[in-house]
């Protein structure tokens, strides 16, 4: 308010001092007189000051007036002007709003527009390492690839646009399922930008898939030293790629280097099941039970696992049942709530024939977690305590229709995989298999669980003696009765003869 204030307070002190000096020089006697081509004029003092003003207006209009004269020339000649820096400046600056239009209409889905807009910016702008990308990713929404490819070779041959160029190609081979040739160019991008995150996660990947366990681990080394892989998560896919390089340990030709790799993968993550599980058999094979035995108590207090227990039975293949339920107390007392050590220590019962502890062992976990499994012992115990098959079948029944309990689920699909893997054989993602109970309900199948009280209620009808028949004219009936529900065409001979005189009798 204050500045507005003051800057009309100076605008009119400005008038009052122009109008108090026209009003001096309309007071002041002479003037000028000029004489020209015997043409005199005489001008006033007010008149003389506005001539020279009008004056110098002129003489500046004329000089510029020149200057553009000048530079109109040097611009018909070819030379660089101001005149023609002008138009490269206007050219540009439509070039320009072109690009940030044909950007505009990328991000919107419009995939004709940024053709168009991409054009007139190449034309306008000369910047291919500008407009080739626009023009390369406007073609692929448009579904014209081979534009899109050739725009993406335009780039590689590019020192400032290889890198763009190179994955350009790069997602076009893995969209066509080239996974190979994707490989390889992601391999070319990654040594181009040895630091890209987008560019190791598709190389590792790639690598997975064709169990290229080695270049896998080198690439997941590059990404902990760039930074984008934690320390903690980078041990454990680390120890993953390393089991995976042992898959085989078990073959008769498993080489001693595979053995060190089981041994690493368990070094690097204890927790992983399968590497302690592979570790402990490679110890076995070297006549080590105790390091294998330290080695599956480590990977029990993480986690209960049954292939934990079977790597332990193999220890001591040889030893009696009363011996092995006594050297699994090694493991039973780390975790003995755990719902995984009941269903061990009710096994080892159940093959040492001790079925009241059996029972015992497997407590309550009928009653509140039971699955499959779980029923399935409760069958056997019950045939070792010699009950009825009707309350063996019930059990079996049972498990039938129960969930199947933990298994390996994949966190990113939650597909169910029968054995771990370091890849999901569902959606291909690494390191995502988990041992857990599936989230996904489990259906039973009409065929299976409601027809099975028939089938047991068949084998208990057939278990018992059958009746002896005293009427034989009892046993006719059926026969009448099933050829009654059947359609009878008297033009039609019967095929069973025996029937035909139960049939003329009927009619």
């Amino acid at each position: 308010m204050l500045w507005s204030l003051l800057k009309i307070i100076v605008f009119v002190a400005i008038i009052g001092l122009l109008a108090m000096g026209a009003m001096f020089l309309m007071n002041t006697d002479g003037g000028v007189q000029i004489t020209a081509m015997g043409t005199e004029v005489t001008l006033s003092p007010l008149q003389s000051v506005i001539a020279l003003g009008v004056l110098v207006v002129v003489i500046w209009l004329f000089f510029k007036l020149l200057t553009l004269l000048i530079a109109t020339l040097h611009f018909l000649n070819g030379d660089e002007t101001a005149l023609s820096r002008y138009f490269d400046r206007s050219r540009e600056q439509r070039g320009y709003q072109a690009l940030s239009d044909g950007l505009m209409a990328l991000a919107s889905g419009e995939g004709r527009v940024a053709m168009n807009k991409a054009h007139k910016a190449e034309k306008l702008l000369n910047k291919p390492e500008l407009t080739n990308l626009l023009v390369a990713q406007a073609a692929e929404m448009n579904g014209d690839t081979k534009k899109a490819s050739e725009t993406y070779k335009k780039l590689v041959t590019n020192n400032a646009t290889r890198f763009v160029g190179v994955r350009g190609i790069m997602k076009q081979k893995l969209a066509e399922g080239d996974d190979d040739t994707a490989r390889k160019l992601a391999e070319k991008a990654l040594a181009i930008k040895p630091r890209h995150a987008e560019t190791q996660d598709i190389l590792l990947g790639l690598q997975t898939k064709s169990q290229d366990w080695t270049g896998a681990r080198s690439t997941l080394t590059a990404k902990l030293k760039a930074g984008h892989l934690p320390r903690d998560v980078y041990k454990r896919r680390d120890a993953v790629l390393a089991l995976s390089e042992a898959k085989d340990i078990l073959d008769e030709d498993a080489t001693v280097e595979q053995r060190e790799h089981a041994i690493e993968a368990n070094r690097l993550s204890p927790d992983l099941v399968p590497a302690a599980a592979m570790a402990a058999r490679a110890y076995i094979e070297k006549g080590k039970p105790r390091a294998a035995t330290k080695i599956l108590k480590k990977a029990w207090e993480v986690q209960p696992h049954p292939d934990l227990a079977h790597a332990f039975a193999e220890i001591a293949p040889d030893e009696t049942p009363a011996q092995r339920i006594t050297r699994f107390t090694a493991l039973t007392r780390i975790h003995p709530e755990n719902p995984e050590t009941h269903l061990i220590l009710a096994e080892l019962n159940i093959v040492a024939e001790d079925f009241p502890e059996a029972r015992r062992a497997l407590g309550d976990v009928v009653e509140k977690q039971a699955d499959a499994r779980a029923y399935t012992l409760m069958a056997a115990i019950e045939r070792g305590e010699g009950a009825s098959d009707a309350v063996v079948q019930g059990w079996l029944a049972k498990a039938l229709n129960a969930p199947r309990g933990p298994q390996w689920v994949c966190d990113n699909c939650h597909d169910i995989q029968p054995e771990w893997g370091p890849v999901c054989q569902n959606c291909g993602s690494f390191d995502t298999l988990s041992w857990q109970t599936p989230q996904t309900p489990e259906i039973a199948t009409a065929t299976g669980v409601h027809m099975l009280p028939l089938i047991v209620g068949a084998l208990e009808d057939k278990a018992e003696p059958e009746p002896e028949v005293e009427e034989p004219e009892e046993t006719v009936e059926p026969e009448v009765i099933e050829m009654e529900a059947e359609p009878v065409r008297p033009d039609v001979e019967p095929v069973r003869p025996d029937v035909e005189p139960v049939v003329e009798k009927q009619t």
